[in-house]
């Protein structure tokens, strides 16, 4: 068979296989292969198996590529199954409040949190928001997410957020990641509904649901089903006008209280129930017998300093599968790394890095509905993946990344590349030092 892109010879290859989602002890299976290689062919992996069985069966193409994976280890390119990706502004000063003791909810309190963000969301284009996007994704295709979900949210106007839905789109054509869009009308009241909440959510489910729909802007409809924000009847109402209208749905769920989101993401049927961190063995029950996936979200407790992560033992040993995300966010998500994610999985969340590594590949595709074309490294699938430095479990050391390339459909779309260092480059650099430290 013909190949346009050869892996050749890695030390580790974890397939992430399916079928998905992958649950209970089929979560730790991450179907690792030894001294193997992939090939690819117009974006899709034709070949994946032994080293010398690829040289027997696989010819590259008269313009192709081979990159000896030697000493590396391959995985699927990482799906973030959770992101506020498009907005603008800089919420930077409420991290200094939150390391001085301040929470989420007294940072929201005071006219800060998300609506900050709305403002300056709104008031910029849609041309302004694409490209501040298009700058993050070049930080999370370097930590080789080459799929991501992204939220709308911070407009909480129909006009607006209908703006955030389209630059998601325009962001997409722009850069290499493949962004799945998911309408969150339902993320905040706006301060000219404090007094009566029931007319935006009426504003949500009469106009904007229909919109969005009708101008195939989203693949999923979201809540933020939380005290302070929208109860359980007024997401249930959304959620419903949103099946109705053809979307799937997801529910921001549990992240600071027990607020009945896990629940109700059962009831409905959501594809993913995400944050999760107050959840008591009834929602958990309740999500197993749903088929519901929990997208858990180490980095914003981490950020929030909530103390505590989601449960994901349980979850795991319950039967539910376990995806994975980032919460990139003006606020609390200030990580764009899926590896930092899998490395707070494992050390905060008690998960194998097997699991971690299918929370954030092929269970995180199915949340998304895309794990039929990525996810994992399978014949037929997107050539999506990365190469790492050293064995799988490089992954998990913090500051020098171990990720050598990045390939998206066949192509390199990111390779690291040392800085080079000699005569010429030491006396560059030595020039911008002080007298002192020369």
């Amino acid at each position: 068979m013909d190949a346009d892109l050869i892996l050749h010879n890695a030390t580790e290859v974890a397939t992430c296989a399916g079928p998905a989602p992958l649950k209970g002890e089929r979560q730790g299976q991450a179907g690792v292969l030894r001294n193997a290689s992939i090939a690819g062919r117009k974006g899709r992996i034709v070949f994946i198996g032994s080293a010398d069985e690829c040289q027997r069966r696989v010819q590259l193409s008269r313009r192709g590529v081979e990159l000896d994976a030697s000493g590396c280890s391959i995985v699927p390119g990482f799906v973030d199954g959770h992101t506020h990706l498009v907005f603008a502004g800089d919420r930077r000063q409420e991290l200094r409040r939150r390391l001085a003791g301040a929470t989420y909810e007294d940072i929201a309190s005071e006219g800060g949190g998300i609506l900050a963000t709305v403002a300056a969301t709104c008031a910029a284009t849609e041309g302004e928001l694409a490209s501040a996007s298009r700058v993050r994704l070049r930080g999370m295709l370097a930590c080789g997410t080459t799929t991501a979900e992204v939220k709308s949210g911070y407009g909480l106007t129909v006009a607006d957020e209908l703006k955030i839905l389209r630059a998601i789109r325009r962001a997409g054509a722009m850069q290499p990641v493949d962004l799945v869009p998911t309408f969150l009308g339902a993320h905040e009241i706006p301060l000219a509904y404090r007094s009566n909440p029931a007319s935006y959510v009426a504003l949500v489910v009469e106009k904007m649901v229909p919109e969005v729909a009708e101008n195939h802007l989203a693949e999923s409809c979201d809540v933020f089903c939380e005290r302070g924000a929208f109860t359980v009847d007024q997401s249930r109402c959304v959620l419903q006008a949103a099946r109705a209208a053809g979307l799937q749905t997801r529910v921001h769920a549990n992240e600071f209280h027990a607020s009945g989101g896990a629940r109700l993401a059962a009831e409905v049927g959501a594809r993913s129930a995400d944050h999760l961190i107050f959840i008591d063995d009834d929602d958990v029950r309740s999500l197993a017998e749903a088929g519901t996936v929990a997208t858990l979200l180490p980095a914003a407790a981490f950020y929030l300093k909530l103390g505590r992560y989601a449960p994901a033992r349980l979850l795991i040993e319950q039967g539910v599968p376990v995806a994975l995300g980032t919460d990139l966010n003006p606020g609390p998500g200030l990580a764009a790394s899926m590896p930092f994610v899998i490395t707070l999985a494992c050390f905060g969340m008690a998960m194998t890095l097997e699991e971690s590594l299918v929370a954030a590949t092929i269970n995180s595709a199915y949340a998304l509905n895309r794990h039929d074309v990525t996810g994992s490294l399978e014949v037929g699938k997107y050539f999506d993946a990365v190469v790492i430095h050293g064995p799988l479990d490089a992954l998990l050391a913090m500051g020098a990344s171990p990720i050598r390339q990045v390939i998206k459909r066949s192509h390199v779309v990111y390779q690291a590349r040392p800085l080079a260092w000699g005569p010429r480059s030491r006396h560059r650099a030595e020039k911008d030092l002080p007298n002192e430290e020369r």
